[in-house]
């Protein structure tokens, strides 16, 4: 009776313990760090996930901002140069200002020659009889002699060549826009583009049996990288 009673006091102190940690509060059920995902919840991954304000990790300052070609294309096309000036490219916008530039003023240019000329038409065709000298002065020096004489093909003929630079004017500025337009938005996706001098092309001769195909000759692109030597010179 007594073997069973030190049996049972010896049991009950080696239990003791277990209950007492048992009744401990569970610190981590406090504070549950399993993520939604593990818990069979899929995140939002529209919401980017908070970070801690005594997290140890920082977001790296050093990271690529993306260039994004839409805007270059977006910039060029409302203000030329503009692409230009976001890639960086700023050699570009005296070129893009020159070939904008230039097809505008000839076109004003040819349009005052073109309204210089269609009033000393109308001079000729409105006084048959006499022109009056004070409307005579109102007319260009280039076309006053014509006017005199009469001579109102002559002024038509220069009036519908001015007219033709006028229409080219108009194309080539077009054009001229369009194509900087073309160049902010490949320039842009060729920002990112890795173009590194590791890379070269030379002319070898080829490495096939001259004795089977009689020779040769290779385009080679190398892109120095360590080569492997030879265990045994060639025979």
């Amino acid at each position: 009776m007594n073997r069973v009673k030190h049996l049972f006091s010896i049991l009950l102190l080696s239990g003791l313990p277990a209950i007492v940690f048992s009744q401990q509060p569970d610190s981590v059920s406090k504070k549950d760090t399993i993520p939604a995902y593990i818990k069979g919840v899929t995140p939002n991954p529209n919401v980017k996930p908070a970070r801690p304000a005594d997290s140890p990790y920082k977001p790296d300052s050093a990271a690529r901002k993306h260039h994004d070609p839409r805007r270059a294309t977006l910039y060029s096309t409302f203000l030329p140069g503009l692409g230009q000036i976001y890639n960086k490219k700023y050699w570009k916008v005296p070129l893009v200002a020159a070939a904008l530039g230039i097809p505008a003023y000839l076109y004003f240019d040819n349009k005052r020659s073109y309204q210089k000329a269609q009033f000393a038409i109308a001079v000729i065709l409105d006084h048959p009889d006499s022109i009056p000298g004070s409307l005579l002065a109102q007319v260009d020096p280039l076309f006053q002699h014509a006017v005199e004489g009469r001579n109102d093909q002559g002024i038509r003929s220069y009036r519908n060549q001015v007219r033709q630079y006028q229409d080219y004017s108009v194309i080539f500025f077009i054009l001229f826009w369009g194509l900087q337009i073309v160049d902010a938005t490949v320039d842009a996706h060729l920002k990112e583009f890795d173009v590194t001098d590791q890379l070269s092309l030379r002319i070898a001769p080829s490495s096939q049996d001259m004795h089977l195909s009689g020779g040769g000759v290779s385009l080679v692109i190398d892109m120095h990288q360590t080569r492997p030597h030879r265990l045994y010179p060639n025979p």
